[in-house]
């Protein structure tokens, strides 16, 4: 059976482990994870130098965040305190695959006292580095820099109207140890646009000035003008976490269970599948959380609001555009 962690100091136990720990992260409204678990179950009854852990993923938000854990089920494999291995989603022939290689690994070092392999840092760097179209790797965060360069890069930026995703290297060493090799370039900040090294601060002068830069950046008034476009693509239009029929949060499953009960057609919108859109719309409505519901254009609000008019009388002439 699986050792729930409910806290960060299961979680650090968890790290310090000597065995493979596979840990499942998971959430009541995902039907995949109970297969998941199933699977689980069946490979530590056959498979040696393991545990089995399961996180609920929102309720442990801040290490699903450290994870980048953007969907349940997802399970990540950790060994001497580093993930070595995940599996996003439901495929359990890769599951099994992925515990069993490591597993063995686990027993050849074991019994020749070989040190595990390092994890796959160049995986996990392209994972970030396309993670948005422009993305700026700095010391700090956007609001509050933690060095001049960083500083100056974010009003160039903001200067522009870009549309970027940044990730702060000072809380992982790692990655910021690991990105100077990537890239070949020693300091921080670092620039990159479709998954390419653009350069650091100064290069970024160099092509603001030229007006290389901006035709590059992906600016905002282009996002404000896409999410004006999805907002009005339906009458009624959701953007939600997951498909209808697939809902990846309990929020975004109640709102399902809502609309299906007025019998009106919708459309959604997976913000899972756009980074950008997640974020943007975030701001664009003023509204921090989602699901997010729209009626001609209009932002209506989310799961709350909803239930409020449901139990007012209000929902269906609402989400008609009638009230």
């Amino acid at each position: 059976m699986a050792v729930k962690i409910e806290s960060e100091d299961e979680y650090k136990k968890m790290l310090n482990a000597q065995e493979l720990s596979v840990v499942h992260f998971w959430a009541d409204f995902a039907e995949e994870c109970k297969n998941i678990t199933t699977v689980l179950n069946e490979l530590v009854k056959e498979t040696k130098n393991m545990k089995i852990y399961e996180i609920e993923a929102e309720k442990m938000a801040e290490i699903s965040m450290k994870h980048e854990i953007v969907a349940v089920p997802t399970v990540i494999l950790f060994r001497g305190g580093k993930a070595v291995d995940r599996i996003d989603g439901m495929n359990a022939a890769e599951l099994t695959k992925k515990v069993q290689s490591h597993a063995a690994k686990e027993i050849s070092i074991a019994m020749n006292g070989q040190p595990p392999k390092k994890e796959d840092l160049n995986t996990r760097l392209k994972r970030i580095i396309n993670a948005h179209k422009c993305m700026l790797f700095m010391k700090g965060k956007p609001e509050e820099p933690k060095c001049g360069f960083s500083k100056v890069t974010i009003g160039i930026l903001e200067d522009l109207k870009a549309v970027y995703g940044t990730f702060d290297i000072l809380t992982d060493d790692e990655v910021r140890q690991g990105l100077k090799a990537y890239s070949n370039w020693p300091t921080y900040p670092q620039l990159y646009i479709d998954g390419e090294f653009v350069g650091g601060l100064d290069i970024i002068k160099e092509m603001v000035e030229s007006g290389d830069l901006q035709t590059m950046i992906p600016k905002k008034v282009d996002l404000d003008a896409r999410l004006k476009e999805l907002i009005n693509a339906a009458p009624i239009m959701i953007f939600m976490k997951g498909e209808p029929k697939g809902p990846k949060c309990g929020f975004s499953r109640q709102l399902m269970e809502i609309m299906e009960e007025t019998k009106l057609d919708f459309k959604h919108f997976d913000i899972f599948s756009d980074e950008d859109v997640r974020q943007g719309l975030k701001k664009m409505s003023n509204w921090p959380t989602y699901p997010q519901v729209y009626v001609k254009g209009e932002l209506i609000g989310g799961l709350d609001i909803i239930k409020e008019l449901k139990e007012g009388g209000e929902l269906i002439s609402t989400l008609k555009g009638e009230a």
